[in-house]
């Protein structure tokens, strides 16, 4: 007997089921009888931890309760395939995805929960011009096809969110907060998220930041010194920095890469006293404050008595000062008469260090070589976008938070400066980190370009050749991108709001005699089936010639999709015997016959094969 749990699920991932899971893993005891949280035995297991207080400290605005309706409407959309758009289609694991930010963060839940290493965002700054998401901010499937003109009818324009709107700092958290809550989910336990802000927002973002991440999870604010002259006109002050907020998806587990030692800071280690040690540097014996246990004389070898200046003591007591001095670790200088400094040998410092807070234009560039950079790359001599990011820039954040195989998200693209950035840093160091681009087809009133999403896409591009053009790939790096599209199921799902007369569920059941959508096609629906099924959309596809039909098979005949509208019990018998764990077949492929379709579920089960339908 064919059941409603032989369908395949086409909804994203179910939020809050996936977190009463989660909690009822940690805490078994507070489960129901109908498996839902008795939440007074959660209190008595948390004893003294539970809050029950009604006043708290906290951040909130007006809609914040509403961000969660956001958060735990699963999306019905999917992600169509383009590969006439993308490069190296059939072998890349780089991802570019049009459409709205939100529904792709929910599309991407099941495939990629817990395997995305570092997120770097750079996201409207709600300057009161830069704000492109609609007005009403529940945002849905529905809202973006309106707004891109997906519906049959003319797109709505996108709208900014100006400072005399009664609501304008609440707009841009509602906005913010569900994007941030499911980008968490996202990334691996030991992740990290950068976040550029000016100051329109920081302040807003820290406590926001704090908010979905957690208080212990903040690390630090980069300050980017973003120009690098004067602007005379300037009102007040002359701004030239923003911030880079960052946090740890888990501090404990955090993993942060520090900065390859330049040439300037290696010559600071030498030999002058010919040590066996190898080559050190000479660092100050002295704290700023004054300890009785560390203010004492330290004698030098011409026999000179040292003490540490008023208002100081030495850094080390007594004891720890002659061990050094046994071990020839204090240094007085060539002639021994100068004060006493710490060895420390360069072979017990890291080859790495880690990155200061304040990042200057001469390291990471500035705004002005973001604008020029983008122009040359796409041949024009001005530039689509105002300041996009330089490279530079997420390259440095890219050092700091990506090792040579991770992931890095970037769900706020532009131009696509993230995955400029990555493909550089992997051809510097023979690396093949991934990237996933998530960018809105903002209109931009150009005929080259008439959309973000556009710029986004034909920057990678241009990017790719130059690389290659440079060095032939020899190293054979994945220089390439799928193109995905957001857009409305393949299938049509079963309206439960409509009317009920006869006449309107007759309607409805013609529709879903086939309900596969006008128009897509078998690589539409397979990738909607990878998708919801929960494997990356960069898994490798390959195709079988079983009873002379072909069969998709997954991930090396992990999963087998058949999508044949003609079914018959020998390709079934064919799909069974290469032993899958699971199989998907398309319902309107058992052409109302029953009695093969439950034949076909037997057949699967005898193997402990999944039976699925779609």
């Amino acid at each position: 007997m064919i059941t409603d749990s032989d369908k395949l699920n086409l909804q994203s991932l179910n939020i809050p089921e996936e977190k009463r899971e989660q909690l009822l893993r940690l805490f078994p005891e507070v489960r129901t009888e109908g498996g839902q949280i008795d939440f007074d035995r959660l209190r008595l297991a948390l004893g003294d931890m539970v809050d029950t207080g009604k006043e708290r400290y906290g951040l909130n605005w007006p809609g914040k309760s509403a961000c969660f309706k956001a958060i735990q409407t699963p999306s019905m959309g999917t992600l169509l395939p383009a590969p006439e758009e993308s490069v190296n289609f059939d072998t890349t694991e780089n991802l570019i995805i049009e459409g709205d930010n939100l529904e792709a963060l929910k599309l991407l839940q099941k495939s990629y929960i817990g395997k995305v290493k570092m997120i770097y965002i750079d996201p409207p700054y709600n300057t009161g011009n830069d704000f492109i998401y609609p007005d009403n901010y529940s945002e849905s499937l529905q809202t973006y096809l309106e707004y891109t003109g997906q519906t049959g009818e003319e797109g709505k324009r996108f709208s900014s969110n100006t400072d005399t709107d009664g609501r304008f700092h609440s707009k841009w958290l509602n906005m913010m907060y569900p994007r941030l809550y499911l980008a968490r989910d996202l990334l691996r336990d030991d992740g990290v998220i950068f976040i550029s802000i000016d100051d329109h927002e920081v302040d807003n973002l820290y406590k926001l930041g704090k908010d979905v991440f957690g208080e212990n999870n903040f690390l630090s604010t980069v300050v980017w010194q973003k120009k690098y002259s004067t602007k005379a006109d300037s009102k007040y002050l002359s701004e030239s920095h923003e911030f880079i907020l960052v946090f740890a998806k888990n501090i404990e587990s955090l993993v942060i890469y520090g900065l390859e030692r330049n040439d300037s800071q290696e010559s600071l280690y030498k030999n002058p006293d010919n040590d066996p040690r190898g080559l050190w540097t000479s660092d100050n014996l002295l704290r700023t404050e004054e300890r009785e246990y560390a203010i004492y004389p330290i004698i030098g070898p011409t026999g000179t008595e040292f003490y540490p200046p008023a208002g100081s003591s030495w850094r080390f007591n007594k004891e720890k000062i002659a061990d050094l001095l046994r071990d020839g670790r204090i240094w007085f200088g060539v002639n021994g008469d100068s004060r006493p400094r710490y060895k420390r040998f360069r072979s017990e410092v890291r080859d790495t260090i880690p990155a200061q807070t304040i990042w200057g234009f001469e390291q990471v560039g500035h705004s002005d070589q973001g604008t020029k950079e983008l122009a040359t790359i796409l041949g024009g001599s001005e530039s689509p976008l105002q300041s996009p990011k330089p490279s530079r820039l997420i390259k440095r954040v890219a050092e700091l938070g990506l090792s040579s195989e991770d992931i890095i998200l970037d769900f706020f693209a532009g131009s696509g400066t993230t995955a400029h950035a990555v493909l550089d840093l992997n051809k510097q160091d023979g690396g093949n980190r991934k990237f996933i681009l998530v960018q809105l087809p903002e209109p931009t009133d150009r005929t080259d370009y008439p959309t973000i999403a556009e710029i986004t896409k034909e920057r990678v591009r241009r990017v790719v050749k130059k690389l290659n053009d440079e060095d032939g790939n020899e190293k054979n790096q994945d220089r390439g991108f799928r193109v995905f599209k957001l857009a409305e199921s393949n299938f049509t799902p079963w309206d439960g709001s409509i009317d009920q007369s006869p006449e309107a569920l007759s309607r409805q059941m013609e529709m879903h005699i086939e309900h596969v959508r006008q128009g897509r096609t078998d690589e539409d629906i397979l990738y909607e089936i990878l998708l919801k099924s929960g494997f990356p959309l960069s898994i490798p596809v390959e195709t079988l010639q079983l009873d002379r039909k072909t069969v998709y098979s997954i991930h090396d005949g992990i999963m087998l999709v058949c999508l044949d509208r003609n079914l018959t019990m020998p390709l079934v018998q064919a799909i069974v015997d290469h032993l899958p764990e699971r199989v998907v077949f398309l319902d309107e492929g058992f052409a109302g016959n029953d009695a093969l379709k439950v034949n076909a579920k037997e057949a699967c089960k005898l193997k402990n094969i999944v039976f699925k339908v779609v």
